[in-house]
């Protein structure tokens, strides 16, 4: 989502300037007053003349982001999120051809319906890496249609022995160049390449 604005801020008791960031997950405030507020918890989201209130947990917050901007804030909070298959570009009647596999609820959703072991009617190539194998068997996939995106999907966190890291810089020596990335799920992140121009 990536809204950011510098608003003043009430939450509770306390009040003050704050850099506001509405996030695909939830709506960060930091400085004078510092909340992390997910927005699935976000109740009676309204806009009151210059100001964006809502209650989360029992707390009242008001931002004073302007009237315009207030509104657009409150239609963004009452679209649901993307989901991941929106996120990898698939919602649209878009196929794939995977390689690899990983064992993730998240991931199986997202690519249901959606897979294809023809690399000719595929609209991207999702590579599920673990090590550097899995990578070698999707740039050999990804070689025989280069246009296509590559979407890596990996391990997160610290103490991964492949990770994000090491993708990036086989990626980027064999001219690739990252365009995106999402979150999959508590356990698996991905970022989108395609060869640079």
């Amino acid at each position: 989502m990536g809204r950011e604005a510098v608003a003043w801020a009430e939450a509770g008791s306390e009040a003050g300037e704050v850099r506001a960031l509405l996030e695909s997950g939830e709506l960060v405030l930091r400085g004078a007053v510092r909340r992390r507020f997910p927005r699935d918890k976000l109740d009676r989201v309204r806009v009151e003349g210059d100001l964006l209130r809502f209650d989360c947990a029992g707390e009242a917050v008001a931002l004073g982001l302007g009237a315009i901007v207030a509104d657009r804030w409150a239609k963004a909070i009452a679209k649901p999120p993307p989901g991941l298959r929106e996120k990898l570009g698939l919602a649209e009647g878009g196929r794939a051809v995977c390689c690899g596999a990983f064992e993730d609820a998240a991931l199986e959703a997202a690519l249901t319906g959606v897979l294809t072991d023809a690399v000719q009617e595929a609209d991207m190539v999702i590579a599920c890496i673990s090590g550097a194998d899995d990578l070698d068997a999707a740039l050999a996939v990804h070689k025989t249609r280069p246009a296509l995106p590559l979407w890596a999907i990996y391990p997160k966190g610290k103490g991964v022995a492949f990770g994000d890291g090491e993708i990036r810089a086989i990626l980027r020596a064999r001219g690739f160049v990252d365009t995106k990335s999402c979150a999959v799920s508590d356990l698996l992140t991905a970022s989108r390449y395609g060869i640079r121009k």
